[in-house]
């Protein structure tokens, strides 16, 4: 449909459309159970019966169709389905909106890895770096400060030798 006619219905969202394909399914599945595939194979009590053969059948089909889509909406619940294909559904529209491509595989596993990894290993060098230059500061004050406090203690001892010849 590459035309320029009218606009037709809104897309559906994911979850419509799986909702309309299981239904579909579950219509063919029904449909593939044929009343005369039952008969045949239960002919003898068909023979003998062949109205309560019917009702059996009729019960039989609705029993499957609802155990069928009940365990449907099941999975759909547990599986959180109907909140996937939303999420699904709002990504592609974002994409839509991207100017710049997609990323794909080139192919070649090295190259991708590295594609992928390289920008993450720069950050965290970066990181690392400005750790390294915090810490190497943090030395170069204790530094500072040990040899103000050695500075201090030869002070101290000539103070003390000071004190002590003048004392004797």
């Amino acid at each position: 449909d590459g035309g320029a006619g009218p606009a037709g219905p809104a897309p559906q969202g994911r979850a419509q459309v799986f909702s309309t394909v299981v239904d579909a399914f579950l219509k063919k599945l029904l449909a593939a159970g044929s009343y005369q595939k039952f008969a045949s194979c239960y002919r003898c009590f068909y023979k003998l019966q062949p109205q309560l053969t019917r009702s059996i059948y009729d019960q039989f089909l609705s029993q499957l169709q609802s155990s069928i889509t009940e365990e449907i909406q099941e999975v759909k619940s547990e599986g959180n389905l109907e909140g996937l294909f939303n999420s699904l559904d709002k990504i592609v529209e974002e994409a839509k909106a991207r100017e710049e491509p997609a990323w794909r595989p080139s192919g070649i596993p090295e190259q991708d890895v590295r594609s992928a990894l390289v920008p993450y290993l720069l950050k965290h060098r970066s990181y690392l770096r400005q750790v390294l230059r915090e810490q190497q500061e943090e030395n170069r004050k204790v530094a500072e400060s040990v040899l103000a406090g050695r500075d201090r203690i030869v002070e101290l001892q000539q103070l003390i030798r000071a004190h002590k010849e003048a004392w004797q």
